[in-house]
């Protein structure tokens, strides 16, 4: 995971100071100049910094006075009374809906707010930027359908919450992405708890805490890996407008005239004699089967 730029880091400060008061509606925010004396950076990271609130609906350009906190919508302006109250979960919600139907790279607190003809500003006041909402979103996902009471084996146990999983990435694909860092995982209590509950399916083995740590992640990254090509795919579906079967058919001159090098004949033995037909649901059950099977050598080898 990359760390964030400067510009951004110094926009999220700016970002609290407006939403918490501590900038009031038409006052003045630090200027270019002031920016690079506070935080020690170019004059280029700061006009990105002021770029990013003003993007944001949050401040606004006065000729003669300089970048001003815009003002806020009146309780009874536009809007108001159109729907249901602002509110955290409401938020949550439209962003998911939003993920869903074009990705998490359209989701922004921008395009929320547009969705739910409001400000960002009171965006803001609910959720504090993207990153949360995100693990928000993350969160609210893993919440939709328990995983009920764990099997007593560990094999049935491990099958289960694979699959579970997989039926959550196969609802929602763009969490991919959203639970995509292994070494810096989402803080979420709902995610937590289905590690805590492939954690407990393991605890017959008998093996120690961070094996069984190993063996969940092991799973987790097989479901991952797999449900990441599945975004691709069907982001490459959506830029292109061809089907798989018509890609290739597009494609198949160009793996023909490679194939006829003869520098590939282990390649070429798998199409001479039956058609060889790869999806994404045959890897996952060639893989679920293949890493259970590992852990079962692995626990024999223990207990002999």
């Amino acid at each position: 995971m990359q760390t964030e730029p400067p510009y951004l880091r110094i926009a999220g400060e700016l970002r609290r100071r407006i939403v918490s008061d501590e900038f009031a509606p038409g006052e003045r925010v630090p200027s270019t100049r002031a920016i690079v004396r506070e935080w020690g950076v170019a004059m280029a990271t700061a006009t990105k910094a002021l770029s990013v609130l003003r993007h944001e609906g949050l401040v606004r350009a006065v000729p003669g006075v300089g970048t001003v906190v815009a003002e806020r919508p009146a309780p009874g302006g536009a809007g108001a009374g159109a729907g249901p109250a602002l509110s955290r979960e409401r938020i949550v919600r439209t962003a998911i809906e939003l993920a869903d139907a074009e990705g998490l790279p359209a989701v922004s607190m921008r395009r929320v707010a547009t969705t739910l003809s409001t400000s960002t500003m009171a965006l803001y006041r609910h959720v504090p930027g993207k990153t949360e909402l995100v693990r928000l979103m993350s969160d609210e996902v893993f919440a939709e359908r328990p995983l009920g009471a764990a099997p007593r084996d560990w094999r049935p146990g491990l099958e289960l919450a694979a699959r579970w999983l997989r039926s959550v990435y196969g609802r929602h694909p763009w969490m991919a992405q959203a639970m995509a860092s292994f070494t810096r995982p989402t803080a979420s209590p709902h995610a937590m708890r289905y590690t805590e509950w492939v954690l407990r399916a393991l605890t017959g083995t008998g093996l120690p805490s961070h094996t069984m740590l190993h063996i969940h992640l092991t799973v987790f990254a097989h479901v991952q890996g797999l449900a990441m090509a599945a975004d691709m795919e069907a982001q490459a579906r959506q830029d292109t407008g061809l089907s798989d079967t018509e890609w290739m058919e597009r494609n198949e001159p160009q793996f023909d005239a490679i194939s006829a090098s003869g520098e590939y004949p282990f390649l070429n033995s798998l199409f001479e004699h039956d058609e060889f037909d790869l999806d994404l649901d045959s890897l996952f059950e060639f893989g679920l089967r293949r890493t259970l099977d590992g852990i079962a050598v692995m626990l024999g080898e223990t207990s002999a």
